[in-house]
């Protein structure tokens, strides 16, 4: 009797041995590392059941003309026939998701923006002296609908696809006071507007990898416009490229660099209430470019107590090189931070 006994325990310690070896094969996601840098979204999933609320802020800030590769001044830009041309641009962006595990396989995703973005700009009168002014706008966004496949997490290693449906629910009619249209308010340029005005998808695809210590990923995605909005345009398609790879401190941190390459198409059709020739924001020519970006920052994760399962980001990123089509305002840096808490 005390052999089967000893024989009994000996075999549930090898089975418990066993699953243990298995799990940690698995990729998880319960670690500081297990999400990526927080600019970066549709990186990760949940198991079935599992809840995950999020909360980003993200500021871009835009400044100084660039022609091209070529930074130039607001003087050139009216030289190329602009009365127009702007100054700067900071945009903040509010971002609320939910993600649902329906299996382990499938997880449902959520996602509303609330956008301000303001923007300077300067205007040569027929004098050749120059004024400035500002226009602000401001509104809720379009909602993203959206799923996460799972294909694979083995041996350390995910593998899962994005797909994702825009629904134009943000305006495009955003409009304000210009010297030109004093007392009354205009309809604003593209980049002042909340919206796109189609429904757009994202399809996307994400590997992750991890060891006890490290974890990498990278995420392969691009957002396809269906057909043009009421004013008859749409924004250009959108294709980037991000890896990142973060150093596990301990239980509670990590620190992580990244690495994007982004190609935005122009702008198709336009605005028939718009200038382009009254302000370089309003011409379809200079909108979209090419784009290498990179970025630092850092995870903060609860595993336990009182706050278990939250998380906190924050990540630095800026343009190391960008090469605008036409005349643009030069993007400078980016400041993210997010909370995540999951059930």
């Amino acid at each position: 009797m005390k052999n089967i006994v000893k024989i009994a325990v000996a075999l549930f310690a090898m089975v418990q041995t066993t699953y243990a070896q298995k799990n940690t094969e698995l990729w998880s996601a319960g670690r500081p590392d297990g999400h990526a840098p927080i600019s970066v979204m549709g990186d990760h999933y949940h198991g079935k059941g599992d809840v995950m609320f999020s909360y980003r802020y993200m500021r871009m800030n835009m400044e100084g003309l660039q022609q091209g590769s070529s930074e130039i001044s607001n003087a050139q830009g009216h030289d190329n026939g602009y009365m127009v041309t702007p100054l700067n641009m900071p945009m903040d962006m509010h971002m609320l998701g939910v993600m649902y595990g329906l299996t382990d396989k499938i997880t449902l995703v959520a996602m509303a923006m609330y956008t301000q973005n303001e923007m300077d700009l300067q205007m040569r009168m027929m004098s050749g002296m120059t004024t400035q002014f500002s226009t602000s706008s401001s509104g809720f966004g379009d909602v993203k609908l959206g799923m996460l496949y799972k294909f694979v997490n083995a041996k350390r290693q995910s593998l899962h696809a994005i797909v994702n449906l825009s629904i134009p629910t943000g305006t495009l009619e955003a409009e304000d006071v210009t010297p030109m249209s004093t007392p009354n308010k205009i309809q604003l340029p593209y980049p002042m507007q909340i919206g796109s005005g189609t429904y757009d998808l994202d399809l996307g695809l994400n590997y992750l990898g991890q060891t006890d210590n490290y974890s990498w990923g990278t995420q392969l995605k691009g957002t396809y416009r269906f057909d043009r909005n009421e004013f008859d345009y749409s924004l250009g398609n959108r294709y980037s490229l991000n890896s990142w790879f973060a150093y596990k401190v301990n239980d509670w941190i990590s620190f992580s660099a990244r690495g994007e390459v982004l190609a935005e198409e122009r702008i198709n059709g336009a605005n028939p209430n718009l200038n382009p020739m009254m302000v370089t924001t309003a011409d379809t020519a200079n909108s979209g470019g090419k784009y290498i970006n990179g970025g630092l920052g850092f995870n903060v994760y609860v595993p336990k107590g009182s706050f278990k399962n939250v998380r906190f980001g924050f990540e630095y990123a800026q343009p190391l090189y960008q090469e605008l089509n036409g005349i643009q305002l030069e993007r400078r840096e980016t400041l993210t931070f997010g909370l995540q808490y999951s059930l």
